[in-house]
């Protein structure tokens, strides 16, 4: 699948955000509520997306670390960076033995990369080179700015259903509020609805990672290799499902917890088998040219 066709989806799935809470606010509370929703969650998604960057790395416990102690994982981002003509990222390494690696920030000027020490262990030269590919792209393709964007029009759903708690209930001489049944489901299914399309534009940026991170190296194959690997180290060793690191999981390069069934459409991520199927007719495509 192209990345001007995964481009075009992530745009189609934030209209249908837009939407949604056009629909909910005008519902909830007419202009006067829409606005201060609105207000309210572009404030605090200003806020995650200036810091999104130390929140995820707080999460993960990462340290910054020098070129001395990982001379080849800077060598290898360094290298990839030229290659994209893009400003060298600040470095990261969680102490977390699970195998996993996340690129955050708002922009290539404001990008880290972290990977986890389970990562370096695990994966070959190649591999971890062709992880760093995929991180890479997620800041090149601005998918801190998407996911907070997601996550803003998602947040302000969720408020309007819980300022409809708070609505005067039909009974009124004109009866024309929102009646209890209507209302009831509004206050389940608008969240939910919210939370779907946020997890659907996840998953499409990570497709889009993968695409752009194996082009970026050339090495489509060593990045097949490498989730393969990821995914059985993360689902031997998941982590803790704390708060914290619940919100960074949509962040990593797998999903941090183990899941599988009807929580994939609940997932961050897209199921490994595809992404790894795609990666393999990437690389025929790229042995055919």
């Amino acid at each position: 699948m192209s990345s001007h066709h995964n481009g075009l989806k992530t745009a189609a799935l934030l209209g249908l955000l837009s939407g949604l809470i056009l629909a909910i606010g005008y519902w909830v509370g007419g202009s006067g509520g829409l606005v201060f929703a609105v207000f309210i969650s572009v404030g605090m998604n200003a806020f995650s997306y200036f810091f999104s960057d130390k929140l995820a790395l707080r999460s993960m416990r990462a340290r910054p670390v020098s070129e001395a102690e990982f001379p080849a994982l800077y060598q290898m981002v360094r290298e990839l960076s030229a290659t994209a003509n893009q400003p060298m990222p600040r470095l990261y390494v969680s102490p977390s033995m699970q195998p996993n690696a996340f690129a955050t920030g708002r922009n290539p000027q404001h990008a880290a990369v972290a990977v986890t020490v389970g990562i370096t262990q695990l994966l070959d030269r190649r591999e971890l080179r062709a992880v760093i590919g995929h991180e890479l792209s997620h800041v090149y393709n601005r998918d801190i700015l998407i996911s907070s964007v997601a996550g803003a029009l998602a947040g302000i759903i969720t408020m309007f259903a819980q300022l409809a708690i708070f609505l005067p209930l039909g009974g009124s001489d004109d009866d024309d509020g929102p009646n209890p049944a209507s209302l009831l489901l509004m206050l389940i299914l608008g969240p939910l609805a919210a939370s779907v399309i946020q997890l659907a534009i996840s998953r499409n940026r990570e497709f889009q990672a993968d695409a752009s991170g194996a082009a970026l190296t050339g090495d489509p194959l060593a990045l097949a290799s490498a989730l393969e690997k990821i995914q059985y180290g993360a689902q031997r060793l998941p982590m803790p499902a704390d708060g914290q690191l619940t919100s960074a999981a949509h962040l990593m390069i797998a999903n941090p917890f183990r899941g599988g069934g009807i929580s994939a459409l609940f997932s961050t991520h897209p199921p490994m088998e595809q992404r790894i199927a795609r990666l393999r007719e990437q690389a025929g495509a790229i042995q055919y040219r």
